[in-house]
């Protein structure tokens, strides 16, 4: 038992002074610099199975009783990381909308955790919170928003989107929803067949229910049919259904694509509904002197959700919510019991969004902002998008490769082995098959690492470049591996009917 005196001088095993601290430090960043140095002639991701991992890891061990080296434990936690981790920031990682991560913001994120404000209160964080607000101005700035917006930094996309969906319900409802609920309600939003499922979630979440969404189908290149959803509000309306607000999508997952934002937010404004633009992924894309047209779109929109560990490559997490009036982000989040001693001439970020406690994302973000400027990022973004051209471009030269789509950094096309035509029904459910397994053996190699979309209804892999370390000759690189690995899996899984239909002679 602890006697008085060991109060009077405490100290916790958690401490580590000032020379232990930096030693340690300097030891790991050596470690990350050359994991980074290393990452180009490591494999994507070693492949392995659950159970490896929790080999690895050691996953049955009890908690220990006693402490152990910080040194020791940091060691061996790089190792399980670096031996057993997919890399993101792999040149050849193009999976996932997932951004290889900025070394500044990884810096960035240590000295967060080092001074470690709450963001969620101005007097808990005065820095951090101007910070923040100024880090939302500027990307505001970046894709033509209004810089005196609402907004606040969250975990991601979803968080991101459901931050601006609960403002729009809060907002175009009709009563208030944080004190009546939404029992019975007849509330309606409208989204394409190709945006993300974090529209599910939303409705499921904020009480709508998932029956509350119209899906609306998309054209020949899979943008939001905008005279279909007109079509499909005046029929809600009629039924005394009530259009609450439209999401519109900048930039799809699975293709990238781009609705025709400026008229649906035309749509909008006619039939005083909410226009949100789900910008997670393409919406930073906005930045580009060149950017497509449509883009000009996000500049009428209610609310927008970008990704800043997206396209402005920070570690995650990193989401971002704009709200175009801040009075109305406020009025869907703020509560003030006794127990809170804030005042409100400076932003309290927990009046913005679901969280109290808020760790401060935006620093890295901040840093790299000021790194390499607007310039920077035209270039870095301009870059992610010619490659993925050139990935598509490139598909052509290979005969057993069909390209399907490629907008904005996203280039979609599948293996199609050259004595199969496709089209016929069985052979279709062949390819697929075909390319499902394609890509689980890609995925697993570590070669490159890509993953799959469903285009009007075909299996197809997908790559994504979203990623400032990947190279023309990363690109180049993928074709044929892709090619080698559809030759090996048709040789064993091609069902015996459809060798005898493949026209004679042909390899």
């Amino acid at each position: 038992m602890q006697n008085e005196d060991s109060f009077t001088r405490r100290v916790s095993p958690l401490e580590m002074d000032s020379e232990e601290f930096r030693r340690l430090g300097y030891l790991l960043v050596d470690r990350i610099a050359g994991f980074l140095d290393s990452l180009p002639e490591r494999g994507v991701t070693r492949g392995e199975s659950p159970s490896d991992i929790r080999h690895a890891l050691e996953a049955e061990r009890t908690l220990p009783q006693h402490g152990a080296d910080p040194g020791v434990l940091l060691d061996h936690a790089a190792d399980l990381l670096f031996e057993h981790s997919l890399f993101n920031a792999h040149p050849r990682f193009w999976g996932y909308i997932t951004s290889s991560p900025a070394p500044i913001g990884a810096l960035g994120d240590l000295l967060a955790a080092a001074v470690n404000p709450n963001a969620g209160a101005w007097l808990l964080s005065p820095m951090a919170s101007e910070i923040e607000a100024q880090t939302i101005r500027w990307i505001a700035e970046m894709v033509g928003y209004p810089t005196d917006c609402g907004g606040l930094f969250v975990s991601g996309g979803n968080m991101a989107n459901f931050v601006c969906f609960l403002a729009a319900r809060q907002a175009k409802a009709g009563w208030d929803v944080r004190v009546k609920g939404v029992e019975n309600s007849r509330l309606r939003v409208y989204c394409s067949k190709e945006t993300h499922t974090w529209i599910q979630k939303a409705a499921d979440i904020s009480g709508l229910g998932t029956d509350a969404i119209r899906w609306v189908p998309t054209d020949d290149e899979l943008r939001m049919d905008v005279a279909a959803l007109r079509r499909q509000i005046v029929s809600d309306m009629e039924a005394g259904d009530r259009p609450l607000l439209v999401v519109g999508t900048a930039g799809s997952v699975s293709t990238g694509a781009i609705d025709p934002l400026p008229e649906i937010a035309a749509i909008c404004r006619e039939f005083d509904v909410w226009f949100h633009v789900d910008g997670a992924y393409g919406g930073l894309a906005a930045v580009l002197p060149d950017a497509p047209d449509a883009l000009v779109g996000l500049r009428e929109a209610d609310s927008l959700a970008v990704d800043p560990h997206k396209w402005l490559y920070a570690p995650l997490e990193a989401g971002c919510a704009l709200v175009r009036h801040f009075d109305k982000l406020r009025d869907a989040f703020a509560y003030h019991p006794p127990y809170y001693h804030f005042g409100v001439e400076a932003i309290n970020y927990f009046d913005l969004g679901p969280q109290n406690s808020r760790g401060f994302r935006a620093l890295k973000v901040w840093l790299a902002l000021q790194q390499v400027g607007r310039e920077g990022y035209v270039r870095m973004i301009s870059e992610d998008i010619r490659l993925a051209g050139e990935m598509f471009q490139r598909i052509s030269g290979y005969p057993a490769l069909e390209a399907f789509t490629h907008s904005l950094s996203i280039t979609t096309f599948r293996y199609v082995p050259v004595d199969l035509d496709s089209g016929d029904e069985k052979v279709e459910a062949y390819l697929d098959q075909l390319n499902t397994e394609l890509l689980t053996r890609l995925q697993a190699g570590g070669e490159a690492y890509v993953s799959n979309a469903v285009v009007r209804g075909r299996f197809a892999l997908r790559a994504c470049i979203v990623n400032f370390r990947t190279s023309l000759a990363d690109v180049e690189a993928l074709l044929p591996i892709v090619v080698r690995i559809g030759k090996e899996v048709d040789a064993e899984l091609r069902p015996e009917a459809l060798r005898s239909e493949a026209p004679q002679g042909v390899q």
